[in-house]
């Protein structure tokens, strides 16, 4: 398969306050950010030139550097202009955009209070994160042998770059074996998420989804919740197990780069795309282009 590299690129990136050529847009071998993880990020999608709920996201990035103990240099409102320059300087219709924050090269050690906070935002023509024909009749999950941390191991409520390294593991083990993606349980041997998005299945007319105390409680995953219960269907947030995997009448992902995507397989359980879950993406993808949901600055 031909990649396109992402080092190799036309066009321009966001980087701290300037527009710069692509191929120049680089970091120092040596910024703590690579060394030592102290990077947070964000992923948005662009729907007709508008990024969804991107003020949620600017919000969140914010909140992920407080958590890793640095301050962004830009405000929300600030990250928010800059999305939007970006997309237009790309002249991105449907695509995705990255926010990225990390420290710097000042200090090469675990200490790193003198560090420079650097900010870049990228943006680039995306399709579906998961083959399509696989999304449309359920994609294969196979169940990880990494499992997501307890909150007093590991900075669980950021969006940081160290939290993924479980996860790209996961990821590679699982399409070794042939499935597109693995489920992770959390610490208590409990349902957690995907490798980056949220679980949920359809049990006896309901949708029942992890709660989020050691993962992400995704911007896409609150969506569908609102969705959903703004159809009429009722929403439990509970304790999920793995025998229970079995029990599922449906199951979906959710999250930026997924949107909304069935579940076909996880091991040995096999599920059906019912009707929760077409209406649920059919919902989604109203939603998104909707104009009222991520104007653009004016």
């Amino acid at each position: 398969m031909s990649l396109m590299p992402f080092d190799d690129r036309d066009g321009v990136i966001w980087f701290d306050g300037n527009m710069v050529p692509w191929r120049d847009a680089k970091v120092h071998v040596l910024s703590h950010g690579l060394h030592y993880a102290s990077c947070v990020f964000e992923g948005e999608r662009v729907y007709g030139r508008r990024i969804f709920k991107l003020t949620e996201h600017s919000q969140r990035l914010a909140h992920s550097a407080e958590v890793l103990g640095f301050e962004l240099p830009y405000s929300v409102a600030d990250i928010d202009q800059a999305c939007h320059d970006i997309v237009a300087a790309q002249n991105i219709v449907d695509g995705y955009v990255r926010p990225v924050a990390w420290r710097g090269s000042e200090m090469m050690a675990i200490s790193a209070q003198q560090t420079t906070i650097h900010v870049a935002i990228a943006a680039w023509e995306w399709p579906s994160y998961f083959d399509p024909a696989a999304r449309l009749k359920g994609i294969r999950l196979a169940i990880s042998q990494w499992r997501r941390p307890a909150p007093d191991t590991a900075p669980t409520d950021s969006k940081s770059a160290g939290l993924y390294m479980i996860c790209t593991l996961s990821k590679h083990a699982a399409e070794a074996k042939g499935y597109a993606d693995a489920l992770m349980l959390d610490w208590r041997g409990r349902v957690a998420e995907a490798t980056g998005a949220n679980f949920f299945m359809a049990q006896g007319g309901e949708l029942h989804t992890p709660i989020p105390d050691c993962f992400l409680d995704g911007i896409t995953r609150r969506t569908v919740i609102e969705l959903a219960r703004g159809r009429g269907i009722k929403v439990v947030e509970r304790v999920i197990m793995p025998d229970e995997l079995g029990q599922a009448d449906e199951v979906f992902l959710t999250g930026t780069a997924a949107e909304l995507t069935p579940v076909g397989e996880i091991d040995e359980h096999h599920y059906q795309v019912g009707p929760i879950t077409r209406r649920l993406i059919e919902d989604y993808d109203k939603i998104v282009r909707m104009p009222e949901a991520a104007a653009p600055a004016a």
